[in-house]
């Protein structure tokens, strides 16, 4: 099922007298997203992903703006017509019903005309538990259950009923970091096998570019950015999306382009031909760096990490917005740690220049 957001807006009213200024928690949003594929929206807290999702299963009504499940309007549709199952952050599932009591509860509470029989729902409750692998476990109650397995009876739940589009809010958020590990896993195999619509909401970047098809960046309510995950990580639009994707994170610099080439400090450490000049911010990919003796861009080194595979330099510069910069080599380059400098050339597919004011993307 294709989803398409028009313009859709959501303003809740200020409260208290501190607050009295309405707040817009979703702005202008549109969007489309193909059938059968997972979408992840994804940004820090408060950024309006939560909302949107509410919005797209009636939970919420928008301010302004349409909702079009393919060519169907349904901004206006109450959420039992929409066929939208929703995964909630706490599972939300009914702590005096057993497994299969939870999984049936949607089919049971369908309208006599659209209501399988009895056979048909067990059929169903059945073949969605084996989906998710928690068939053994129909008889028990939620508390008998760890957080996986309860998150697992929720998305069957969700699923049970087949619905046109499943939802997914921060639905990783209370299990340990194995636990996410196996379970985004499977979600991404539930998904390819049922081929529903997905629309996965978290602020953790690494689960939404392992899992996604698509990512949308979302801050303060706005898409920032839509795109495949690795296109939207090698080609951000703005430095908040460049700062938002990537562990560790992008290191960021205070930069200006003159005649031609890049200084970061003093020194000129990339040919930038054809970018005006003027001051810029100068973000470069740990990734980036090239370890090199006469490389033209000079740091003080703090410190080395082996991580196995990677060596992290751990450096500093004048220039640098943070404390230190963290450059990411392979284990076989050699470093001199009993100097007080290192040298780096760069990548140019790796650093990214933007506009120091309004911080969008320039092209170089």
């Amino acid at each position: 099922m294709k989803i398409v957001l028009e313009k859709l807006t959501k303003t809740f009213p200020g409260r208290g007298r501190k607050a009295r200024n309405d707040v817009t928690a979703v702005d202008n949003f549109s969007c489309e997203i193909p059938d059968g594929e997972l979408i992840a929206l994804l940004g820090p807290s408060g950024c309006g992903k939560s909302t949107t999702l509410n919005l797209l299963c009636g939970l919420e009504q928008p301010t302004s703006g349409k909702i079009f499940f393919g060519d169907e309007d349904i901004t206006d549709l109450p959420p039992e017509l929409r066929g939208v199952g929703m995964v909630f952050q706490n599972y939300a599932l009914y702590p005096h019903l057993t497994v299969k009591q939870n999984i049936l509860f949607p089919l049971e509470n369908l309208k006599r005309k659209d209501r399988p029989s009895r056979e048909e729902m067990m059929k169903r409750a059945m073949e969605t538990a084996r989906l998710v692998q928690i068939e053994e476990l129909m008889e028990r109650k939620p508390r008998e259950l760890s957080g996986g397995q309860q998150q697992r009876v929720a998305i069957a739940r969700a699923l049970v009923k087949m619905p046109r589009v499943l939802l997914l809010d921060e639905p990783l958020s209370n299990l340990d970091a194995r636990l996410r590990l196996q379970t985004r896993e499977e979600i991404r195999k539930i998904q390819k096998e049922t081929g529903i619509t997905t629309v996965f909401v978290t602020h953790d970047q690494d689960e939404a570019m392992s899992i996604s098809d698509r990512i949308a960046v979302m801050r303060s309510g706005v898409l920032m950015q839509m795109g495949k995950p690795q296109e939207v990580y090698d080609n951000p639009s703005n430095l908040f999306v460049a700062k938002f994707l990537g562990t560790p994170p992008i290191n960021v610099f205070e930069g200006r382009v003159r005649e031609g080439l890049l200084y970061i400090g003093e020194e000129a450490v990339l040919s930038v031909a054809g970018t005006t000049d003027q001051d810029v911010w100068v973000g470069i990919r740990p990734e980036g760096f090239i370890l090199k003796e006469d490389g033209p861009m000079t740091c003080e080194l703090k410190r080395v990490e082996v991580m196995g595979r990677d060596i992290s330099i751990i450096s500093a510069n004048k220039a640098c917005t943070g404390q230190t910069l963290r450059s990411i080599i392979d284990a076989e380059m050699k470093v001199d740690t009993s100097s007080s400098q290192v040298h780096f050339a760069l990548k140019p597919g790796k650093v990214f220049l933007f506009h120091r004011e309004t911080e969008e993307r320039i092209s170089f």
